[in-house]
């Protein structure tokens, strides 16, 4: 993520966030299409019809967000500083869907040590921020 961060902004510098974004969308898609042809094809894209809960389906969408999120993220807190802040919320929001079982995740019990490894992350921020 560090390195993608670092390359989308330097292709963001020289365009502009949205046509960097979508550049790396397309390649993404590309690439995927490519590894799914050479795979073996396992499933298909008719199948994604048949999603039970629907708006499992807005990881594209989520995708493309979170594209930008770290385009501007980089170029304004610079990549250190960013990607520990995009790690720590990620695994903050991991921990709150498992400890809530959202998304059809299987719930687990709350720890303390979990709660205290995040502020701990929390702390190294502010720390290094420092």
């Amino acid at each position: 993520m560090s390195i993608q961060g670092v390359f989308n902004e330097g292709v963001t510098k020289q365009t502009s966030v949205w046509v960097s974004a979508s550049f790396v969308q397309l390649t993404a898609f590309l690439f995927c299409l490519a590894a799914w042809f050479f795979t073996g094809r396992d499933g298909s894209f008719a199948s994604l019809m048949n999603i039970q809960n629907k708006y499992m389906l807005l990881g594209g969408i989520m995708g493309a967000l979170i594209t930008y999120t770290v385009i501007r993220s980089m170029s304004s807190l610079g990549p250190a500083q960013a990607v520990m802040i995009i790690v720590t919320a990620q695994i903050l929001v991991a921990y709150l869907i498992e400890l809530f079982g959202l998304f059809s995740v299987e719930k687990v019990d709350f720890q303390w040590t979990k709660l205290i490894g995040v502020l701990l992350a929390i702390g190294g921020i502010i720390l290094f921020k420092k």
